[in-house]
């Protein structure tokens, strides 16, 4: 259950109309790495956790849910840079707050042609306010959403969704000298800082969490890397030990050597007969493990997702 409250989290102001950069801070309403996509991908990644992950659908929703309070601070922004771009403008340019904030008459105009080209849909379409759509007007979609139902793989999702936003965050800061919206900006792009340590923590308190999912790799081809560049650089990622596996990198100098030799890998000089046994083995008790998870918890009976208190608090 929602309950709104109209105060903001954080007091969004701004010093003056800019309409270019209104447009430009669409990409944090509806653009792919923006508010909206946050909120609905840990609203919707929460209830697959909710039964084997119950502490971590908690904090999904309370993620997701501020995530929607950016989205209004974001919009509140939007709506405020746009003033005066709206249906009562002619009327509202010649009210002496509107004439100072606008300077005059041929400020007015100004910003009336700097919305008009900065986004058409602003003046012509929303009537002056935020809508769901990116910077470029494409609007917001659904496939923004990265849910995969493998709260490891949800939430290494989540990582890079932050890490995106707050780089988004940081390059609209390069494009407004305002320092009320540069206040707001550092405000969210922190909370973007907190919600990736916040997820980074809750990816290490589920053990295993590697590999993503439930099967094992496959031992036969785990650890081949090939040169496939001209000119290819060495590195931790490509020699030395697989970091937490116990395994060695092997690195092939030649794959189109190595894949005539091997049929196509499949006739290895080593058959892995060993790794393969360990392997399925591991698969089966991980299966075990991963569907035990949901099973366990699941109450016989009629299915129920809230429990509800005898008790009423009272506000």
């Amino acid at each position: 259950m929602f309950h709104h409250v109209k105060s903001l989290q954080f007091n969004a102001r701004v010093s003056r109309p800019d309409p270019r950069f209104a447009n430009l801070l669409l990409e944090q309403f509806g653009g792919e790495n923006g508010e909206l996509a946050a909120a609905m991908q840990y609203f919707t990644q929460a209830f697959g956790a909710k039964v084997p992950h119950p502490d971590k659908y908690d904090m999904l929703m309370d993620i997701a849910t501020e995530e929607f309070s950016h989205l209004e601070i974001v919009g509140a922004t939007i709506q405020m840079l746009l003033k005066g771009v709206n249906g009562e403008l002619k009327d509202a340019a010649d009210q002496s707050e509107i004439m100072q904030v606008m300077e005059g008459k041929a400020a007015k105009e100004s910003i009336i042609h700097a919305a008009l080209s900065a986004n058409p849909q602003f003046p012509i379409i929303t009537g002056g306010g935020p809508t769901p759509r990116n910077s470029q007007g494409v609007p917001w979609c659904a496939s923004y959403i990265h849910s995969n139902g493998d709260l490891t793989v949800d939430l290494r999702s989540n990582l890079a969704s932050e890490s995106r936003a707050k780089l988004v965050y940081e390059h609209l800061m390069k494009f407004t000298d305002d320092p009320y919206i540069h206040e707001t900006l550092s405000f969210l792009m922190t909370r973007e800082v907190t919600h990736y340590k916040m997820f980074e923590a809750a990816l290490d308190s589920i053990q295993p969490n590697f590999p993503p999912g439930v099967l094992a790799a496959d031992p036969r081809f785990l650890q081949n890397v090939y040169n496939l560049s001209d000119g290819t650089v060495r590195g931790p990622w490509n020699e030395g030990e697989i970091k937490g596996m116990g395994k060695e990198f092997i690195y092939v100098e030649n794959p189109l050597q190595q894949v005539q030799e091997t049929e196509g890998q499949t006739k290895l000089p080593d058959n892995f007969s060993k790794e393969l046994k360990a392997s399925e083995n591991l698969n089966k008790k991980m299966s075990e493990v991963k569907s035990a998870e949901v099973k366990n918890a699941e109450p016989e009976g009629v299915a129920q997702w809230s429990i509800y208190s005898k008790t009423t608090t009272k506000a």
